[in-house]
């Protein structure tokens, strides 16, 4: 089964058993039980479920789509590695994939 390691907001590392074909936000809120809110319910509408995507990995997730980059960089915590986790599928070619759940607000 493909991993996530999801650093919390704290700073702890989780290791998540990923399930291939739902989001990245799904995988990181159900399957791992952490504080993601994902208020729009993974429809690309608000920036609660934001994550910092490793720098190893960038080019490794789907391209970010213009309406994503539009929610996500009007985020007071954006950075060039800014990705909305319900905008990533996960697969078995993410194997190993490293976010860090960006600060709240």
């Amino acid at each position: 089964m493909p991993v996530i390691i999801a650093t919390d907001r704290a700073g702890k590392e989780h290791r998540i058993e990923g399930k291939s074909g739902q989001s990245v936000m799904l995988n990181l809120r159900e399957v791992g039980g952490l504080d993601i809110a994902a208020i729009c319910g993974g429809s690309c509408s608000c920036s609660t479920c934001h994550v910092y995507v490793d720098e190893d990995w960038m080019d490794k997730v789907p391209a970010q789509q213009p309406d994503e980059y539009e929610v996500v960089e009007f985020s007071s915590h954006y950075q060039p590695n800014s990705r909305l986790s319900c905008q990533i599928p996960f697969s078995e070619a993410l194997d190993g994939l490293k976010v860090t759940l960006a600060p709240e607000g």
